[in-house]
C-alpha cells in the first residue's frame, strides 16, 4: 500500500541470535557498513547487548547484537545469556545465524526457546563460502527446514558481505508500518567511550593466550576530546596478579603492542588523532562477584 505514492516507512527491532562465533557480529557489521561490534576468532567475544542502527528512505532496523547463548556456571556468562535472551522480548523479528554444515546442542538449546516467542525467525546460513563443492549445502538446508518453521533461510557470507539484500528483504516485510526509532543518522546506541574500550578488548583477543582475555575486562576512566586530538586513559582489569604480567608483557612490550592496535582502530573509528593511555588493575575475582559485574556495566 502507498499513502501520496509514498511507500509507508517501517521500523523494528531484530534481535540476532545464535551460539558464539557463528558470527552475529560480523553480520551486524557488514550490514551497518560500520564497525560496531568487536570480533575476534574466539568464542563469546561479545559480552554486551549491542544496538546496531540501519536506515534507508524505506525502514529502519534495529539490530540487537547479543553474546552467544551458552550454557556455563560462571556468573559473568550467566549475564552474558540473560542478556542474549532477554534481547528475544519484544522484537519484531529474529535472525537465528548457523554456521554451515555445523548443528550442536546448543542450536537445539536456542530453538527450544524460540519456540517460546511468537516472533518471526529468519535462519542465516553463515560461512558457506568454506563449503566446497557449495552443493554439499543443500542437504543441510533441507535438514534446516524441518527443525523449525522459519520465516525464511537465507545462505551467506556476512565475512565477505555476500548475499546481503536477500536477508535485508526479508526483513523488511517482518517489519511494522512507523516512525523512526532513532535519528537517521544513528548508528548505535552505545557511546564512543563505550566503542573505545571495546576496541582495546579485541586487541587483547587477538594478542593474549587462550584463557586470559576471558579474564579481562576494559574500563575508560577518561575520555575527553581537544582540539588536537582525543586523550583516553584506560585500565585493563585482570583477576590473578600472573595475568597482570601477561599482560605487559615482558618489559612492557604486550601493553604497548595492545595499546598501538586499539589506538589506530579508534583513530579510524573517531576520524581523529588519539592519544591512548593504558593501565592494568588486579581486581580479584571479577567475574564471578555480582556487584563487581553490575559496576563494569552487565546488565542484571
Amino acid at each position: 500500500m502507498t499513502e501520496g505514492r509514498q511507500p509507508l516507512f517501517r521500523s523494528g527491532m531484530i534481535a540476532l541470535v545464535g551460539r558464539p562465533n557463528v558470527g552475529k557480529s560480523t553480520l551486524m557489521n557488514r550490514l551497518l557498513g560500520e564497525k560496531i561490534s568487536i570480533v575476534s576468532r574466539r568464542p563469546q567475544t561479545t559480552r554486551h547487548r549491542v544496538l546496531g542502527i540501519h536506515t534507508t528512505q524505506a525502514y529502519q532496523m534495529v539490530f540487537v547484537d547479543t553474546p552467544g547463548i551458552h550454557q556455563s556456571k560462571r556468573k559473568i556468562n550467566q549475564r552474558m545469556v540473560q542478556a542474549a535472551t532477554t534481547a528475544l522480548e519484544g522484537v519484531d523479528a529474529i535472525v537465528l545465524v548457523v554456521e554451515a554444515l555445523h548443528w550442536t546442542e546448543g542450536e537445539d538449546t536456542i530453538l527450544e526457546r524460540l519456540r517460546q516467542v511468537d516472533t518471526p525467525v529468519i535462519a542465516v546460513v553463515n560461512k558457506v563460502d568454506r563449503v566446497n563443492p557449495r552443493d554439499k549445502l543443500l542437504p543441510y538446508l533441507d535438514e534446516l527446514q524441518g527443525r523449525y518453521a522459519f520465516a525464511a533461510i537465507v545462505p551467506m557470507a556476512a565475512y565477505k558481505g555476500e548475499n546481503l539484500d536477500p536477508l535485508l528483504s526479508e526483513l523488511a516485510a517482518c517489519l511494522p508500518q512507523g516512525p523512526a526509532l532513532f535519528p537517521e543518522d544513528q548508528i548505535t546506541d552505545k557511546s564512543v567511550r563505550f566503542l573505545a574500550a571495546e576496541l582495546v578488548r579485541e586487541q587483547l583477543f587477538h594478542q593474549l593466550g587462550q584463557e586470559v582475555p576471558y579474564a579481562t575486562e576494559v574500563v575508560v576512566d577518561r575520555f575527553e576530546e581537544t582540539a588536537n586530538r582525543t586523550e583516553i586513559q584506560a585500565t585493563i582489569v585482570v583477576e590473578r596478579e600472573s595475568q597482570k604480567g601477561i599482560v605487559l608483557g615482558k618489559g612492557g612490550r604486550r601493553i604497548k603492542e595492545v595499546g598501538s592496535r586499539a589506538r589506530q582502530a579508534i583513530e579510524y573509528l573517531l576520524q581523529a588523532r588519539v592519544h591512548l593511555e593504558l593501565y592494568v588493575q588486579l581486581r580479584a575475582g571479577w567475574s564471578s562477584d555480582e556487584r563487581a559485574l553490575s559496576e563494569l556495566g552487565f546488565e542484571e
